[in-house]
């Protein structure tokens, strides 16, 4: 849906609306121009900030992607506290927690459609997002769903869900259907052909020796 380059910045009854904070603000610029063509001048022109006023928290447009990655890895824990039974497989749980953060991402699907093109063209940008928000990212869902992100079979772990998750991601942004269907049968197939080589499978009790 498209969305209107300048707000007149009034609410219903003539009261002042608050200016969009400069995550939201990037993200709309970013749905409506494209990534690589929004500057940091918009976004503190949108957020209703100097410039040297955005740059004191925001040095560049990777630090807002960041903190937009921030914001969504919170929603994934929160919802990891509620949403994942204790008596699911990893599997089940890992499935969980990547379709909760793509509900978290749906409202933003333009900005991501977007920013995924343009940082394609721009491969520094790309390695800091992958090295950064990314990995902190993968790390995350892999500890809400009750999987070890650390030391060497979490490294196997955190790859091997960097894979399945970027793939799956490609099948939801374009998956405009209301029940995700195409998205959720795609992971659980991906996470399946993947769970012994990944050691998400919880391993059986030992059996003492009679």
């Amino acid at each position: 849906m498209a969305r209107k380059a300048r707000s007149s910045g009034k609410a219903k009854g003539g009261r002042q609306s608050p200016p969009p904070d400069p995550v939201d603000a990037a993200l709309a610029l970013a749905a409506e121009r494209g990534w690589r063509e929004t500057t940091l001048r918009d976004i503190a022109e949108r957020s209703g900030r100097g410039l040297a006023e955005l740059y004191r928290d925001y040095p560049g447009k990777g630090a807002i992607l960041a903190a937009f990655m921030a914001r969504i890895d919170e929603r994934v824990l929160v919802g990891a506290e509620t949403d994942v039974g204790d008596g699911e497989s990893a599997r089940d749980r890992l499935f969980e927690v990547i379709m909760r953060r793509f509900d978290a991402l749906a409202p933003h699907r333009e900005a991501l459609r977007a920013i995924l093109r343009d940082l394609g063209r721009d491969p520094v940008a790309l390695c800091e997002f992958a090295t950064g928000p990314a990995r902190r990212s993968l790390a995350i869902m892999l500890t809400a769903a009750g999987l070890d992100a650390g030391g060497l079979a979490g490294l196997l772990r955190r790859k091997g869900l960097g894979v399945i998750y970027a793939d799956t991601f490609r099948v939801w942004l374009n998956d405009e259907s209301a029940d995700q269907a195409r998205t959720m049968a795609h992971l659980d197939r991906r996470l399946r052909q993947a769970e012994q080589a990944l050691a998400w499978r919880r391993r059986p009790a030992a059996t003492a020796a009679v």
